[in-house]
């Protein structure tokens, strides 16, 4: 990912989201997968109708505090990302389980509406680069976008593990592999960092997601057994830790971004 970083590492200083540093993917990473054994354990201790408002309340409190601040406030930031997370695999979970949707249809259906977003998005600001969030509307549009990658790749993660059969630990690899891709394709062959920042984006949540299954559900499942709730824990103390050195890192002032970034 450090490719990805070199080339999307500063924003301004209007942005209201963090610095693309190896920290914001690790924090990013675990928020994925925090959000995923979350939603499980929450829909099986509760009515799942009851969860998923609580998290669709939780969550629309959340950007109401994020779009009132003026500036990148860390904690409030990944408290969004946290919820966005948790409700992103409970949509996506839904759609499965209440509707009968299968995994393939609603990977491709996400992916459409995903892709409608970015063409919206682009057609209305003229860019998708994460360091031109200085507006109301452009924030709008980037958290439609980040929810529906959580959605996607709840999906797609569903898709290998259960269809292709591969199980919860051999897709986390497989998409450890694909996350590479474009980092790869940045440093070597030119692709555009905004393109390879979303492509790595989008794919941190069925990556994050899957491992966090296999440490969390039952070998009856192919997991490990630990269980989602401490699985859960123990992440969002992580997330905390992380949060906590994000808030010390001071601005580091330089140039603005080049054209080859997508800004």
């Amino acid at each position: 990912m450090s490719a990805i970083v070199a080339g999307v590492s500063r924003g301004s200083l209007a942005s209201k989201v963090p610095e693309i540093t190896a920290l914001f993917w690790m924090t990013k990473i675990l928020t994925t997968g925090m959000g995923e054994t979350t939603s499980d354990f929450v829909v099986q201790t509760v009515e799942p109708v009851i969860g998923v408002a609580i998290a669709f309340a939780l969550l629309v409190g959340a950007l109401v505090l994020q779009f009132r601040t003026r500036r990148y406030v860390p904690w409030v930031y990944w408290l969004t990302v946290v919820l966005v997370s948790v409700f992103g695999t409970m949509a996506a979970d839904v759609v499965h389980v209440q509707f009968g949707v299968p995994y393939e249809v609603s990977t491709a259906g996400f992916a459409v509406i995903l892709a409608a977003v970015f063409v919206l998005w682009y057609r209305i600001e003229h860019t998708l680069s994460i360091h031109a969030i200085d507006t109301p509307r452009r924030e709008a549009f980037y958290w439609a976008a980040v929810l529906t990658t959580f959605a996607l790749g709840t999906a797609t993660g569903d898709w290998t593990a259960h269809v292709l059969g591969l199980g919860y630990f051999a897709s986390g690899l497989l998409f450890l592999a694909a996350i590479c891709i474009p980092a790869v394709a940045y440093q070597f062959l030119g692709l555009n960092a905004v393109l390879a920042f979303w492509a790595a984006y989008i794919l941190t949540r069925p990556l994050g997601a899957s491992f966090a299954d296999w440490l969390g559900v039952g070998p009856e499942r192919g997991g490990l057994g630990i269980g989602t709730g401490l699985v859960s824990l123990v992440l969002a103390a992580a997330i905390a830790v992380c949060v906590l050195a994000l808030s010390r890192r001071r601005p580091v002032p330089g140039p603005p971004l080049s054209p080859r970034s997508g800004s």
